[in-house]
């Protein structure tokens, strides 16, 4: 197979694809940001003395416990899953398909 051959069989993303992948990458860049904003409001609340009493359902929930568990819970099951999924599309390339 020539050069030419090689290149002629090669998928190429289009200009809205390619732009599309960049759009996706600068949103992941976002989420990332709000993550870290996230992780610096949760390490800015105070522990409760009584927060293993708390996990284990023997006092009752406070506000600062509450939160920090929230932002635990989103970052770990929405934003990372999320950031982790749109960069391998964002970096997505079509391979040919086989003949």
């Amino acid at each position: 197979m020539s050069e030419g051959d090689a290149e002629s069989d090669a998928t190429v993303l289009s200009e809205a694809e390619v732009a599309g992948q960049a759009r996706v990458l600068e949103i992941a860049a976002a989420i990332e940001d709000l993550s870290r904003q996230l992780i610096a409001l949760h390490d800015s609340f105070p522990v409760s003395p009584l927060e293993a009493a708390i996990l284990l359902g023997e006092e009752d929930l406070d506000v600062f416990t509450a939160l920090r568990s929230v932002i635990e819970v989103v970052r770990a099951d929405q934003l990372e899953p999320a950031v982790r999924e749109l960069r391998k599309w964002a970096a997505y390339k079509l391979r040919k398909a086989r003949k």
